[in-house]
Formats: structure tokens, C-alpha cells, sequence
């Protein structure tokens, strides 16, 4: 056996590196990066490739964005398969939510904007590929790395290079944070639509048979589109925000909602969206308008996604010593689109609570076993 294939040797690496994790996760924890501000989600990018570079030795490439923030494209080893890495650096946290969420540490639970979701991760899958690196545990195969800047907004800009990344690579592993510590074997597909209704205006005490109440007809649409949800097979339909109207004695000219759909199979996306693409109005005076479509399609639980969950959970009880579990949810990521092109295991990040909420965090102590797994994970695959 080569020299650093002793997994005793890479758990203790990985435990000897967890307060360089902890103040690495400050930094990066530090440098605000929400979705829509260009500027700060660049400074994430940049302390994500020197820091990339300076522990792994690899090489990174930046893909540039006009709108967003820059991707990055990193690869570490070589060969002539491919091993896939998903992690984003977008929050959903607005500039300055650090000043009253500040970085801290209490109880061994690690508070901050992003650090659950997923900083966390990126400090771990990082520490991996050092602890192999540093180790001199040789891969057969390349791994690339892609950290998006705007996942947190439905992955606009990145979607079709994680696609074109994902058609090229033998498994892919994300980033994301944990449920309660179980990996993530299957994702919802999500629908994004923006419904419009155009009525008549009409003032409403005087005139009111002249006109077409946009904001009536937009309830009705709201029923109905309500009545779609099948919790027995998993599928919801959600209009969650509403907008109409100029003042209380005028009949609604207009009226706008977003509705949001999530699906477990295909299948079910092909009955719905015609639904929801092509709704009738009930007063035939009123005019409807429906766009948008699939965001991020299905991730559905196949026997490749099974035997990859099956690998990480003997790994997790036979070198790390804990029981691993798996969870579906009903939310997506990343991993949506690339499940369909390559086996795909989501939900590799850290172990916390919290995602999107002010109390969000991580524990500090599992994060060089989660970092551990990830590295026996391509120990495994990357023969």
C-alpha cells in the first residue's frame, strides 16, 4: 500500500488542521457574498482560488461573468476520468447582516452568514484535497472543482457549465450541508413561474359592472393552483407572493404573483406544466399570462446514487466510526442538474442547523470527518 493510504493517518491530518479550518472559515465567513452584489461575491471567488492553490497545489481558471460574480474552475491531479466537485460561495444574506450576525463560536457551534450554507463546505472539501495532497495519496483520476457565485438565486449564470462539466465526469459529489448529518440521495425538481392578470379598472362604487377585478380573478387562479398539490406524492404548488391593485376603490387592473412548484419524477413535471403554463381565466374578460418553467429538474434516487450512498456509509462505519444515514428533500440545488448526467451525492457538507435562518451554524468538530469522507470518498472513486 502507498504511503498515505493509512486512513488512521488522513483522520488525524484532517484533526490536527480543524482550528486552521475554523480561522480559514472566518475569513471566508467574513467576506460577504450575496447573490446579486458582483463586487463582493468576485472577493469570495478570489480568496476561494488563492486559498485553492495554496493548499492543494492545483490549478484554477476563472469564468467570467457580466452580471454576477465570476465562477471558478478548479482541477487538482490528473487522468483520464473525471471526478466532479459542486460548491457555491453566494449567500443569501444581504450586505451587513454580519454586523448583528457576527462570526463567533459558542459551545463548539460555528454562528455566522453562510456558514452552514455552504462555506462550511468549501473549508472541508479544500481540507480534503490537502489532507491528500500533504499525504501524497495519488488519484488516477483528475478532480475539478466548480465554485458558482449564484446558486442562491436559481444558478442562472452556471447552470449550463455544471451541466457541461457533469456530462464529462464519473460521479459528483456537492457541498451542501447535511440533514442532521444524513447525505442527501434525492432533490425535488422546482418549477419558477410569474403569473400576470390583466383586468378592467373600473371605479368600484360607482361603476363596478364596467370592470374586471384583476385581483379577484388572480384568487380564484390562486385556488386553483393550490388545489394542484398532491402531498401523497410529494408534489406541492405555492403562490408566495402577491402583488395588485393601486387603491381600495378601484377595480385591480393588474395583479401579479410567483408561484413555485416542486415535483418528485418527471413524470409529474410533464402533467403539471401544461397546467400551469396555460391557465384559463374564469372571467373571460380577464387575460392571464404565465412565464417560466423547470429550474432545476429532478434528482431522483437511481441504483448508482444508491450504490454511491452505500460506499460513503461503509466508509463513515468502518474508518470513521458513525452511522450515516440518507434523506430526500424538498429542496434543490446544484446537484439537480447533474443527477440526470452523472451519479450524483449531495449533501457531503457540514453537519448544523439553520440554513437561511439567523440562527444558522455548524459544529465545529465534525468538520475534519466530513472533511475525511469526502477525501476517502475520492480515494474510492478516483482509482
Amino acid at each position: 500500500m502507498e504511503r498515505g493510504m493509512d486512513m488512521n493517518e488522513l483522520v488525524a491530518f484532517l484533526k490536527d488542521n480543524e482550528l486552521n479550518m475554523l480561522n480559514d472559515l472566518r475569513e471566508l465567513v467574513e467576506i460577504e457574498s450575496p447573490s446579486t452584489n458582483k463586487q463582493l461575491t468576485n472577493r469570495a471567488g478570489d480568496w476561494i482560488q488563492r486559498n485553492f492553490m495554496h493548499l492543494t497545489g492545483g490549478l484554477t481558471e476563472v469564468i467570467a461573468v457580466e452580471e454576477y460574480g465570476n465562477h471558478i474552475r478548479a482541477q487538482w491531479a490528473e487522468g483520464n476520468g473525471q471526478l466532479l466537485i459542486l460548491a457555491h460561495f453566494d449567500t443569501v444574506w444581504p450586505e451587513g447582516t454580519l454586523s448583528r450576525m457576527p462570526f463567533r463560536l459558542d459551545d463548539g457551534k460555528v454562528y455566522g452568514p453562510g456558514t452552514f450554507d455552504m462555506k462550511g463546505g468549501i473549508i472541508q472539501g479544500l481540507y480534503a484535497l490537502h489532507a491528500l495532497s500533504q499525504l501524497g495519496i495519488k488519484l488516477n483520476k483528475k478532480v475539478v472543482w466548480l465554485f458558482t457565485s449564484d446558486e442562491e438565486i436559481g444558478s442562472p449564470s452556471s447552470e449550463k457549465l455544471i451541466e457541461k462539466e457533469a456530462a464529462k465526469s464519473e460521479r459528483v459529489f456537492v457541498l451542501e450541508p447535511s440533514m442532521d448529518g444524513a447525505l442527501k440521495t434525492s432533490r425535488k425538481g422546482v418549477g419558477m413561474f410569474k403569473m400576470k392578470v390583466e383586468g378592467i379598472p373600473a371605479h368600484s362604487g360607482v361603476d363596478p359592472e364596467k370592470g374586471v377585478s384583476a385581483i379577484e380573478e388572480m384568487a380564484h387562479q390562486i385556488l386553483y393552483l393550490h388545489g394542484l398539490t398532491d402531498l401523497s406524492i410529494g408534489t406541492t404548488v405555492n403562490v408566495g407572493t402577491v402583488h395588485g391593485g393601486t387603491t381600495g376603490n378601484v377595480m385591480a387592473a393588474e395583479a401579479n404573483a410567483d408561484i413555485d412548484l416542486r415535483v418528485k419524477s418527471k413524470k409529474e413535471f410533464d402533467r403539471l406544466l401544461p397546467l400551469i403554463q396555460q391557465l384559463k381565466p374564469v372571467n373571460p374578460k380577464a387575460k392571464i399570462t404565465v412565464e417560466g418553467g423547470i429550474n432545476r429538474p429532478t434528482f431522483e434516487r437511481t441504483k448508482d446514487t444508491e450504490e454511491m450512498y452505500l460506499t460513503a456509509k461503509k466508509i463513515a462505519q468502518e474508518q470513521l466510526g458513525f452511522t450515516l444515514e440518507e434523506r430526500e428533500t424538498g429542496g434543490g440545488s446544484d446537484g439537480n442538474f447533474t443527477a440526470p448526467l452523472a451519479p450524483t451525492l449531495d449533501g457531503l457538507g457540514p453537519v448544523g442547523d439553520g440554513a437561511h435562518a439567523e440562527h444558522e451554524h455548524l459544529i465545529w468538530h465534525e468538520m475534519p470527518i466530513r472533511s475525511a469522507l469526502l477525501a476517502m470518498l475520492l480515494i474510492a472513486y478516483g482509482k
